[in-house]
């Protein structure tokens, strides 16, 4: 099949690029108090939310679905993140996401029909005494894991006769409420205390908050994975802390540290009476990583496939002799892990590859945090560039510091780099990546996510003008909601709930499902109107999606869509 895009009759390519921008984690929620967007001073997207910039330039306006099964994901109910976002964006049509996947998986049973899971249940059973570690988000989220996959691969393992069992959780508070963790916790120790009241056992090993244990990404921070090697793997306690259970080890840091939320809880390893660690990994026993997402698992994965003499990036001790596995291949690429559970989506025939077989020039830039949202996931899931010399990657360097210290993160750089690479590499197409409104609006702290929103405003203003100045156009969009909905609400009142924010309620640091806007403005814009009868493919909502954005890219920039995309957002304006 041919990658070759016809000229289009209705759409005609602008002098200047084509920039699609993407404001992460920046949804159109409730005009309350509690949504940072609306409460900051964003005069600039003001003006473009109202259909004119200030300089005049028309802008044309739609409200898109970012989550649910607009995005792939199993449920309406379901929040949209980052990678499905991106996807979306990259992939022009709808491909099922690695929870639906997975989903489908646990809930067949197909998985235990797989060679992998065959392969690593070898080590725990039929007499032998290898341990079996699940190790992931201990959480409901559905972004980067669900507690039901585990509960799926724990009752599956004891089926094959499996008698040691050891759990390794993350903590969340993030994807769900801040302060959730023993809402989690507490029900897996109990059932893991009545396994063990039946022969089998299986306990908590260690554990520790996602944003200082494991869970890091885009190598921002290897010290994260380091603390994690050390508690799941090495047991290592001299490095880190040692409790009775996981449920002592969260109260204790609460009571040690006013405010704490989940994700930032130190790492932890529990022991038994004798001060021993209950779940050290030792030769001959297996690992499942339980996340299915893949930006967070890469590096840990990393760390267990990576032959000796290769890793460089700490020093992994004693390594154990074991057999590893994801949920997923998180990197198909690299082939990151090499041994999966679930096969990952196949998306190909992305707008990334339609460009490049048409000679058009592209730019992806943003800063670390985001950065392999508009390269890797944007391409599919594809870790290297289509062409190397149609294409230009620039990663500009995130800041170590939590980012509600630096709400502004590298918004000015980000758009800096931006402008001056349009002018020296002269790229028909960007995709751009604001991080603020989802990485500050991750830390529940309202005051600084209304700071990342202005300082969001004055780099779009600055980018937008200089896009329209170049006689090109701007799209303005968002993945996904988050930093709009600031607070738990009550769901029978409609009011925030009451908690410990400086604002009186409970913080929310989860992703939304609210719907996401589209700005388009530039060259040539006046010339076009929103097509009000297309949409994701839903008859019954008629809404468009973030998924119809792909061919608007492609339609502005003088091509028709690939057949197998769904429709843009514009049409030409009637003569």
């Amino acid at each position: 099949m041919s990658f070759r895009l016809e000229p289009s009759k209705d759409f005609k390519k602008p002098p200047g690029p084509v920039c699609l921008i993407v404001m992460d984690g920046v949804g159109i929620g409730n005009e309350e108090q509690y949504n940072a967007w609306y409460c900051a001073r964003t005069p600039f997207l003001d003006a473009l939310r109202s259909g004119k910039t200030p300089k005049g330039s028309v802008v044309l306006n739609a409200v898109v679905d970012a989550s649910g099964r607009s995005v792939g994901l199993p449920e309406d109910s379901d929040m949209g993140n980052s990678e499905v976002g991106h996807n979306a964006f990259g992939a022009g049509r709808i491909y099922s996401q690695g929870a639906k996947l997975v989903n489908e998986s646990m809930d067949s049973k197909a998985f235990k029909t797989g060679e992998t899971w065959k392969w690593l249940l070898e080590n725990c059973k039929d007499g032998k005494d290898g341990t079996l570690h699940l190790l992931g988000l201990w959480s409901d989220g559905n972004v980067h894991s669900h507690i039901k996959h585990a509960y799926a691969l724990l009752d599956a393992a004891i089926e094959e006769g499996c008698k040691h069992i050891r759990f390794h959780i993350l903590l969340d508070g993030r994807d769900v409420s801040e302060t959730s963790a023993l809402l989690y916790v507490e029900p897996l120790e109990k059932h893991l205390a009545s396994l063990r009241d039946k022969g089998i056992d299986a306990q908590i090993a260690s554990g520790g908050g996602r944003m200082v244990t494991t869970m890091d990404r885009y190598e921002a921070d290897w010290r994260i994975v380091q603390r994690g090697w050390l508690a799941h793997v090495l047991a290592d306690t001299e490095s880190i802390r040692t409790f009775s259970s996981a449920s002592d080890a969260i109260q204790t840091f609460r009571k040690e540290e006013n405010g704490v939320i989940d994700q930032f809880l130190p790492p932890f390893i529990i022991v038994d009476d004798k001060r021993n660690p209950v779940g050290k990994m030792k030769d001959g026993d297996s690992v499942i990583l339980f996340n299915f997402r893949g930006d967070r698992a890469i590096e840990i994965s990393t760390c267990f496939d990576a032959p000796e003499g290769t890793f460089r990036h700490f020093d992994r001790g004693c390594m154990p002799k074991v057999r590893f596995a994801g949920m997923m291949q998180y990197d198909g690429e690299s082939k990151i892990p090499k041994h999966y559970i679930v096969s990952p989506p196949h998306i190909e025939r992305t707008l990334g590859e339609y460009l490049v077989h048409n000679g058009c020039r592209r730019l992806s830039i943003s800063e670390t945090q985001k950065f392999g949202h508009v390269t890797y996931f944007f391409n599919g899931n594809r870790a290297n560039k289509f062409d190397e010399e149609l294409e230009l990657y620039v990663e500009v360097p995130s800041s170590r510091e939590r980012e509600n210290t630096r709400p502004w993160m590298k918004a000015a750089e980000i758009t800096d780099s931006a402008l001056a690479a349009i002018d020296e590499f002269k790229p028909d197409f960007v995709v751009l990546n604001y991080a603020n409104g989802d990485m500050v609006g991750h830390t529940g702290d309202y005051n600084a996510a209304v700071i990342a929103m202005e300082a969001v405003d004055v780099s779009l203003s600055r980018l937008v003008n200089g896009i329209v100045e170049r006689e090109g156009i701007a799209i303005v969009s968002a993945d996904h909601g988050n930093c709009e909905t600031m607070a738990e609400i009550d769901k029978k009142t409609g009011k925030p709930v009451k908690g410990n924010s400086p604002q009186g309620w409970k913080a929310l640091t989860s992703h939304t499902t609210t719907p996401v806007p589209v700005m388009i403005t530039g060259y040539g814009i006046d010339k076009y109107e929103i097509d009000e009868t297309v949409t994701w493919g839903d008859e019954n909502r008629k809404k468009a999606g973030i998924v119809n954005v792909t061919a608007t890219c492609i339609n502005l920039l003088g091509f028709e869509k690939p057949k197998e995309w769904l429709p843009g957002l514009l049409k030409a304006k009637s003569v």
